[in-house]
């Protein structure tokens, strides 16, 4: 993979008034990548996107798109797509009107009938754009942010309203843009779509990123976890274990070590494991420990 920076972004603040939106954040998006920043409520990450794609200027601090200044609309633009959460189309234009729109306004080529074939909105042409339900909206949004295969595509909560068909078209066709070379910037609240697709992950928590890294690096900062029910009394555990609602649970950060210690106590004991659970900590999990802080 290049590692030539798409975006850099250098100690970057935003400032409303007295309140500090982001502080002092660098990041970087290298090309190819598939990039999720995710943060709790608050958390500034709208804020930070908004000045990546130029819709806001920084306080403080230097944002680079493609080695330049991305509020340099001209250079940049025509290399970027965007999916807002609300793309805002004007209600009285049909689907087509909107992509082709949308096409010229970032001066990218394409085939208006190629992107509603690869959107699923073909047979929805000629409507008017109030006239599409909550999830065929999201598919024009990702439509006219993909129109031209932009180098560069952020995708602001992509599958919200979605059915699941209408939800895995939309990642097999994002599986194409990568093919093609598109770099991918996600936020969603879905954080397993994250955690199965994402190269890096960026968590962002009061302004500043509290944690970065791929999902495997993150979640081995919390321990695994094992849970099970004992329905009858049984010699001491070989493991510490805290109770909780006749569950049992035992946090490791040697899972295979401690579960395979817990298999053979159960064996030598003659003790049924109920309901045995044993997994790696999950996306979710490192998400809920940044939340309560």
């Amino acid at each position: 993979m290049d590692t030539t920076p798409v975006i850099d972004v250098e100690q970057l603040n935003l400032s409303y008034g007295e309140f500090h939106a982001v502080k002092d954040l660098s990041f970087q998006v290298r090309r190819g990548e598939f990039y999720a920043l995710l943060g709790t409520n608050g958390a500034g990450k709208t804020s930070t996107l908004e000045t990546v794609e130029g819709h806001r200027t920084a306080t403080s601090g230097a944002v680079r798109v493609f080695g330049q200044n991305p509020r340099q609309r001209a250079a940049v633009r025509p290399r970027m797509g965007v999916m807002l959460q609300e793309s805002g189309f004007s209600p009285d234009l049909t689907v087509r009107e909107s992509v082709r729109l949308i096409g010229t306004l970032t001066q990218r080529r394409d085939s208006v009938d190629r992107v509603l074939g690869l959107v699923g909105l073909t047979a929805k042409a000629r409507t008017k754009v109030s006239q599409l339900s909550g999830g065929e909206k999201r598919r024009l949004d990702f439509a006219t942010a993909v129109y031209g295969t932009p180098e560069l595509i952020f995708l602001d909560e992509p599958t919200t309203g979605l059915d699941i068909q209408s939800r895995d078209a939309l990642w097999d066709a994002v599986d194409r843009l990568r093919e093609a070379g598109s770099t991918i910037v996600l936020t969603t609240h879905y954080l397993e779509e994250a955690q199965q697709r994402a190269d890096r992950i960026g968590l962002m928590h009061r302004g500043s990123f509290h944690k970065e890294g791929t999902v495997s690096e993150l979640t081995r900062m919390l321990p695994a976890v094992i849970t099970f029910s004992l329905l009858a009394p049984a010699p001491v555990l070989p493991l510490p274990a805290v109770e909780s609602d006749g569950r049992l649970r035992i946090e490791t950060f040697s899972l295979q070590k401690d579960l395979n210690v817990l298999l053979h106590w159960a064996q030598d004991h003659d003790v049924e494991l109920h309901d045995l659970h044993a997994g790696p900590t999950r996306l979710d999990d490192v998400f809920r420990s940044i939340s309560s802080l």
